[in-house]
C-alpha cells in the first residue's frame, strides 16, 4: 500500500544519491497562462531525471539474495540511468533492455554506469517483453519503471519537497507515461491535502492513460507516436491503475507542436534543457481552465541528444515566425537580386539563406524564382517584411522552410 509512513521512509532513503531540486518560480509562464507557476527542475538530477528515486527506493526494499541474482529492467531511457547507478551504488549487476529508437546521449550515460545495455524493439512495450524474457532466463529480479508500488512510492517524493517548500500548493502537474510518477505524487499529495489537484499531462500521440480511464479499465493503444520518447507507452500500469482513478483529478494531452515551442521557451527564459516529455506539464499550462492559482510543474527529465536538441530549436523557430522563407518571382535582369536585398535590409530581415531558381518558368526573362530564408523577431515583424515586398511589387509567397 501507498501509505503516509512508506512515503516518509522513501523521502529519507532517496536523499542518499539525490540532488535538491529547489521550486523555481517562472515571471514567463506565470504571465503567459495567468496563474503563479513553479517548476519542479528534476532534469537537474544526478541522472538527468526523477527516475533515480524509484529505483534506488525499489532496491532497497529487496533482499540481499534479490540484489545478487542481478537487475533487470527495461527503459526508454531515464529509468534506465536511474536503474544502473542505484544498482552500481549497491555493487550488484544491472542489465537495462532499451528501445532502439532511444537517443544515444540516454544510452551511453546508462552504459556509464556500469550497466549492460541490450536495445531491443522499436517501443519500450517491445524492449518490456523482452526483458521479462531474459529474467525467465537468467533468474534476474525485475524492476519495473512504473507498475510497481515501491517504485511509485520512490517517485511520490517529488510531492514532499514540493510541500516543504510550497504549503499552499493548489495543483500539481506530472507527466504520463506508465503512470508510475503520477500515482507517487497523486497519491502522497491527496494524503497531505485532500483538497489539491492533481493533473496528469500525456501527449497526444500516446494518451493510453486518457484511453483507460475513458474505458473504466486499462487499455493498450495499437500503436504511439510522439517525439516524447520517455512517454511513449502503449499500456498504463495496472497495479497502480486503481491509484491513478483515485487521485488524478483531470488528463490533459498536448500535441509535439506544443512541446518544440515550449523548449525553445524553457531554454530563452529558463536556461534550462528540458527533455519533451519533461516539457509535457509546461505546454499544458496553455490548456488550464483556471487563473491565479499556485501550479507547479513537475520538468521530469533533461536527457536530450544534441542533434534532437537542434532540431526542436530549428522547429520551434519556424513555429515562432522567428524562422520564414518567402517566394518572390523576379525578370531576370542585374542588379533585381541587390534591390530585394535591401528592401529586406531595410526592414530590418536577416537573411539566412537564398535559392535561385532559373528554370520556374520557359520565360526566364519574365521571371526567375528567389527563394528567401529570412530570420525576424517574430509575428509581426514577419508581417512587415512580406507587406514590404509586396508593396514593392515583388507579390511574395510564404513557402515551407527547409533548413
Amino acid at each position: 500500500m501507498l501509505t503516509l509512513d512508506k512515503f516518509e521512509e522513501a523521502s529519507k532513503i532517496v536523499t542518499e544519491v539525490t540532488h535538491e531540486t529547489k521550486l523555481v518560480y517562472s515571471d514567463y509562464f506565470s504571465e503567459k497562462s495567468g496563474n503563479m507557476v513553479y517548476l519542479k527542475p528534476e532534469n537537474m538530477q544526478l541522472t538527468g531525471a526523477y527516475k533515480l528515486r524509484g529505483a534506488y527506493y525499489k532496491i532497497s526494499t529487496l533482499t540481499e539474495d534479490e540484489r545478487k541474482k542481478g537487475l533487470i529492467t527495461a527503459s526508454a531511457g531515464n529509468h534506465a540511468q536511474g536503474v544502473a547507478y542505484a544498482a552500481s551504488k549497491y555493487g550488484v549487476k544491472a542489465t537495462i533492455v532499451m528501445p532502439t529508437t532511444t537517443p544515444l546521449i540516454k544510452v551511453n550515460r546508462t552504459k556509464s554506469y556500469g550497466a549492460e545495455v541490450v536495445l531491443h524493439g522499436d517501443v519500450y512495450d517491445e524492449a518490456c517483453e523482452y526483458a521479462y524474457q531474459l529474467a525467465d532466463e537468467h533468474g534476474y529480479t525485475f524492476i519495473h519503471p512504473f507498475d510497481d508500488l515501491a517504485v511509485a512510492t520512490g517517485q511520490g517524493t517529488i510531492a514532499m519537497e514540493i510541500f516543504k517548500e510550497l504549503p499552499l500548493v493548489e495543483y500539481i502537474l506530472v507527466p504520463i507515461g506508465g503512470g508510475g510518477l503520477a500515482t507517487g505524487v497523486s497519491t502522497l499529495a491527496k494524503l497531505l491535502n485532500p483538497k489539491i489537484k492533481v493533473i496528469g499531462v500525456e501527449p497526444s500521440g500516446a494518451a493510453s492513460l486518457k484511453e483507460s480511464f475513458a474505458k473504466g479499465e486499462v487499455s493498450t493503444l495499437s500503436s504511439v507516436n510522439t517525439i516524447a520518447d520517455g512517454t511513449a507507452v502503449k499500456t498504463p500500469g495496472t497495479q497502480i491503475f486503481p491509484y491513478l482513478q483515485q487521485n488524478i483529478d483531470e488528463i490533459i494531452t498536448v500535441d509535439d507542436d506544443e512541446l518544440i515551442v515550449a523548449f525553445l521557451d524553457m531554454v530563452e527564459n529558463h536556461k534550462m534543457i528540458v527533455e519533451n516529455s519533461g516539457l509535457l506539464t509546461v505546454a499544458a499550462l496553455n490548456h488550464l481552465g483556471f487563473k491565479d492559482k499556485r501550479v507547479v510543474s513537475v520538468l521530469s527529465g533533461g536527457n536530450m541528444d544534441v542533434i534532437t536538441m537542434s532540431s526542436v530549436v530549428q522547429q520551434g523557430l519556424i513555429f515562432r515566425d522567428r524562422i520564414f522563407t518567402v517566394s518572390v518571382l523576379l525578370p531576370d535582369k542585374p542588379g533585381m537580386l541587390a534591390k530585394v536585398s535591401q528592401l529586406i535590409a531595410d526592414n530590418q530581415g536577416n537573411v539566412i539563406k537564398l535559392e535561385h531558381n532559373q528554370f520556374v518558368t520557359t520565360n526566364r526573362s519574365a521571371a526567375v524564382e528567389l527563394r528567401i530564408t529570412l530570420e525576424a523577431f517574430g509575428t509581426d515583424h514577419k508581417g512587415q517584411i512580406i507587406k514590404a515586398l509586396d508593396e514593392g511589387g515583388y507579390k511574395p509567397k510564404i513557402v515551407r522552410t527547409s533548413l
